[in-house]
């Protein structure tokens, strides 16, 4: 069974906007501005079936959707880990490499909500914030294992 609520495209409306692509410079986001987009991203669904659905009719059914939807899970906690440690230590190349890398593997398997926490951690960590960030991890940490629970529970195991 899949997530029933297909709101979101899961694709940042700054995709959309005729400056994607341009480096704009960074500007300090107050919190409640923040606050608003963590708001905001908590109403995105956690998985966007629709996601993997392309992704496995575009490999012909041969199966690499739920193989890369399995190996998402069984990574999660590696991943989670090492983007802990990093914005822990306040290693901000270790800690783009791993956020960005989240983002991106979260996006593919359809964890709009976790590719969205990403991408608002990624502003964090790029700008320094790194008590904010530490602050965010629990949230991704919670969202994270969700993810990866919706996907085992639904896509995985129904695929499987």
């Amino acid at each position: 069974m899949h997530s029933h609520d297909h709101g979101s495209s899961g694709k940042s409306p700054a995709a959309d906007s005729p400056l994607a692509g341009v480096a704009v410079p960074s500007v300090f986001v107050p919190a409640a501005s923040a606050d608003h987009s963590l708001k905001a991203a908590g109403l995105l669904p956690l998985i966007d079936a629709a996601v993997l659905d392309e992704l496995e009719d575009e490999v012909a059914g041969s199966g690499l959707a739920q193989r890369f939807a399995r190996d998402y899970a069984a990574m999660w906690d590696l991943r989670l880990t090492r983007l802990g440690t990093a914005v822990d230590s306040e290693d901000k190349a270790s800690a783009l490499d791993a956020v960005i890398s989240l983002k991106i593997s979260s996006a593919m398997v359809g964890g709009v909500r976790l590719a969205r926490l990403a991408e608002l951690l990624e502003d964090l960590i790029r700008r320094g914030d790194f008590v904010q960030g530490q602050a965010m991890m629990a949230g991704v940490a919670q969202d994270g294992a969700r993810t990866v629970s919706e996907l085992q529970s639904t896509y995985i195991l129904e695929k499987g």
